[in-house]
């Protein structure tokens, strides 16, 4: 099913002619209404008139996430107070939070987004979804929200946590969909398999999960639990919460809406783009956004994108798996080491839970490597030697994957800390010092 197909088919010349006119229009309109703009322009001896197609997108300035922090709460808001109808922001864990406005149109566009994705994973008027990302100032629970609502789907408004409630209404009100991070729904997962209620009474056939990165083990793991399909939700704060892009039945990389969102890819070191189909960092630019328009803003997430016609008829660019982020990739030793690699290979092997925390330090000016990981209840065992060589496989495994030895530490089962939103993989202890 195609939400709006006129939008998610559109022949790559068209689709390339409507976004110059749409980027002419926003350069126009941030260079006049937001004065951050105007300035990082006028650096770089950039005019409106100089940017006359999407080919001249390389002509303008990168906006990165200290440029939100440096202009907290308001400073990059090109159209007046009076016409935000709402504010999103991030958590704000390092510093002052990320605070993002939107017009009343930009909200219609950003629930007309959640739609397609929505839609793209079998979703209808008919269908009911529970939304348990959390409500608030976190995008992901409204954003989904207001996407459900577009369609005429009937929204169960969970919010995260309180887990116990969430299953008995899952059961109960029959929801088709839930929408959560990819972490909380192997908690529910968890949590419905000890609830004694058998999975044949769910009405769950499709999961939408995104806010934080996850692999394609992960999914595996989530069908297989939840007898669902699980679908890629993108989407991040700065840009539009949730709906940035979103999987189709072929799950075969994740649509970007590219009439609202140009994406590219460059080197993150030296900015420049990358050849087609290479992975580098993702940059996108607003092309419709009024209230808080963003200009190449770089997410810091490594991935490639996909120009070929997906098999579902959709010629919308898909984005590959992300790898990571640029600003979450651990150097260790010298060797790099994404936790998306680590979570992959723990998911291949069948003795272990997907949960685990990696722990980093220095001692004596060399940096440790841990990872503590849970071992399925079937595998625990007291009898030394086979958990030695439980620890011996996965030790091996990632290191001939990764090229370093960790320190593997297995886990009684359900002993790492459950999360209701984001997980927490990493604890980076060298930073403190």
């Amino acid at each position: 099913m195609i939400w709006n197909e006129t939008m998610e088919c559109m022949d790559r010349e068209e689709m390339r002619k409507l976004q110059s006119i749409r980027l002419r229009r926003v350069v126009e309109h941030a260079y006049h209404n937001s004065p951050f703009y105007r300035k990082k322009m006028q650096e770089l001896g950039v005019v409106p008139e100089d940017i006359q197609s999407i080919d001249d997108i390389t002509k303008l300035p990168f906006t990165v996430k200290q440029d939100l922090r440096d202009n907290y709460p308001f400073g990059l808001l090109a159209v007046p107070m009076s016409e935000i109808v709402r504010l999103h922001a991030s958590s704000g864990t390092t510093g002052k939070p990320i605070v993002v406005g939107y017009t009343r149109r930009d909200l219609g566009i950003w629930a007309e987004c959640v739609s397609r994705v929505l839609t793209a994973g079998g979703i209808t008027k008919n269908d009911s979804v529970q939304v348990s990302y959390g409500y608030g100032l976190f995008t992901g629970g409204l954003g989904v929200h207001d996407g459900v609502q577009n369609i005429g789907g009937t929204v169960i408004p969970m919010s995260s946590g309180n887990t116990q409630k969430q299953i008995q209404l899952m059961h109960d009100f029959g929801a088709k969909a839930l929408a959560c991070t990819p972490s909380y729904a192997l908690y529910l997962a968890e949590t419905i398999h000890n609830s004694g209620i058998p999975l044949e009474e769910f009405q769950l056939r499709a999961g939408f999960f995104g806010a934080e990165p996850w692999t394609e083990n992960m999914r595996k793991e989530l069908e297989e639990k939840m007898h669902i399909k699980a679908y890629d939700i993108y989407g991040l704060t700065e840009i539009s919460g949730p709906g940035v892009g979103g999987e189709c039945e072929c799950q075969n990389g994740t649509h970007l809406w590219e009439d609202h969102f140009f994406p590219e890819i460059v080197d993150p070191k030296t900015l420049q783009p990358v050849a087609p189909g290479e992975t580098g960092e993702l940059v996108f630019t607003t092309l419709t956004k009024e209230g808080m328009p963003m200009l190449r803003y770089r997410t810091r997430d490594l991935t490639h994108l996909i120009y070929e016609k997906c098999e579902c008829g959709r010629t919308a660019v898909r984005m590959g798996r992300i790898m990571g982020r640029s600003d979450d990739m651990l150097i260790i030793r010298g060797v790099n080491v994404f936790p998306s690699q680590v979570e992959s290979i723990i998911l291949e092997l069948p003795e272990f839970e997907a949960h685990y925390l990696i722990v980093v330090d220095r001692v004596n000016n060399t940096d440790t490597f841990q990872i503590q990981v849970e071992v399925r209840p079937e595998y625990y065992s007291d009898e030394m030697n086979k958990m030695l060589a439980l620890k011996k496989k996965i030790t091996d495994r990632i290191q001939s994957v990764i090229g370093l030895k960790p320190d593997i530490r297995i886990v009684e089962p359900r002993s790492i800390e459950r999360s209701m939103g984001k997980a927490k993989h990493v604890i980076d202890n060298r930073k403190l010092v």
